[in-house]
């Protein structure tokens, strides 16, 4: 997988062509999908995918239309309502858990939403060379094209013919029949940089740049594999009280779990559930699907640990060639996803962008197959709370 910059920049081409570009691109991973489809929510955590197209339509309105411009008007004023995710201060909203039974506005009704936004939004860009928030939201909207992936995954999972999304998007491409052993990469402890450092779009939360002290370590060369993890299952390592962090074998038991999400077994052995349908187990593949704490399990089991966040930025920029680091995996790191020394979250209801889910939730690194293009860098900080699985999440050990 190619391994982007340290800095992704925004594309040098003018504001209104990267906002059509990533707009249109939110329609694409659409088109596989019937009406009935975007409907849907699963899940709590699971949001139609009519949700996501209307609820980033609804940022740039709240925050760049109807913020600089008293004439703006919206096609139906309570779409605030419905459309705001959790932005305290921009108003009342609808309940998360119960998007998927709003049945209107229909699909159509939301395209149209999009298109009137879209009309205004290239209207104001056309005298705008640069500008933040416009921007912001554009990196909003490729976050919520990865949701649109993951949450249509669980979806179709959820139904018994187990429909695919389709081939579009590959989860993985193996490219040869034998996975290497893995090889571990030695890091000099020492003190060193982490953090966004300038140039470039970052959210506020991989600011400011600032120093760390490292001790000696190594991280592996590559992700742990589907058939590393099945060594796991097999040798009882969702049973073993040893290996588990007190939650996370306490939710195992309640929920009887002997496996990553989408995982089966049957007399055929073990098969994986993808947005390409139902498919045999590959050995090969990197496992995806698994929560903090299975990860943490599993690093336990294999006489490792997970790497910090720290780790793991340090090892991505001495060692960009390290494979996978970006574009298979979402990687599960042992850090809790506070603020960094220094940090402010700014004012207003941009501020509750990400500062406010500082608690209760672990750094990620990396990017996943579904992540969009240009989004990732090494210092983007992805964070979900442990038990988290529909995301396209996996590990790479440290030691």
């Amino acid at each position: 997988m190619a391994t982007p910059e340290v800095d992704v920049r925004v594309p040098q081409a003018a504001l209104s062509v990267r906002y059509a570009d990533v707009r249109r691109h939110t329609e694409w991973l659409c088109e596989p999908l019937e009406p009935e489809d975007m409907t849907v929510s699963s899940m709590p955590d699971v949001s139609p995918t009519k949700w996501h197209l209307a609820h980033t339509s609804w940022f740039f309105e709240t925050f760049v239309l109807a913020a600089r411009d008293d004439a703006y008007a919206s096609p139906n004023p309570r779409y605030a309502y419905l459309f705001n995710s959790y932005y305290v201060q921009a108003g009342e909203r609808h309940c998360r858990a119960q998007r998927g039974l709003v049945t209107r506005p229909t699909v159509s009704e939301v395209f149209d939403y999009r298109r009137h936004v879209d009309e205004h939004m290239h209207a104001l860009l056309e005298s705008v060379d640069d500008d933040p928030v416009v921007t912001l939201g554009l990196h909003h909207e490729q976050q919520h094209q990865e949701l649109i992936l993951t949450d249509i995954e669980h979806v179709f999972w959820m139904n018994p013919l187990r429909p695919a999304y389709g081939s579009r998007l590959r989860t993985y491409d193996v490219e040869s029949s034998d996975v290497p052993m893995p090889a571990w990469r030695a890091i000099r402890g020492g003190i060193y940089h982490i953090g966004h450092t300038g140039g470039g779009f970052a959210f506020d939360n991989e600011l400011p740049s600032h120093r760390v002290l490292i001790e000696d370590f190594e991280i592996a060369s590559r992700l742990v594999t589907n058939g590393e993890f099945l060594e796991f299952i097999e040798d009882g390592g969702y049973r073993r009280a040893d290996l588990w962090l007190a939650a996370g074998l306490a939710l195992v038991r309640e929920q009887h779990r002997e496996a990553p999400l989408y995982w089966e077994r049957d007399d055929d052995g073990w098969s994986e559930f993808t947005l390409e349908g139902v498919r045999p187990l590959d050995p090969r593949e990197p496992v995806c699907h698994v929560s903090y704490y299975e990860a943490d399990a599993f690093a336990r089991w294999a006489g490792c640990r997970l790497p910090t966040e720290e780790e793991w930025e340090t090892a991505a920029r001495l060692h960009p060639d390290l494979p996978d680091l970006f574009g298979a995996r979402w990687q599960w790191t042992r850090s809790a996803y506070v603020a960094y020394p220094g940090y402010a979250p700014a004012g207003g209801a941009l501020g509750e962008y990400n500062g406010k889910w500082m608690s209760d939730q672990w750094v990620l690194r990396g990017s996943s197959f579904a992540t969009a293009p240009g989004h990732a860098r090494t210092t983007y900080r992805n964070f979900f709370p442990s038990d988290t699985r529909w995301q396209f999440t996996g590990l790479r050990l440290a030691k």
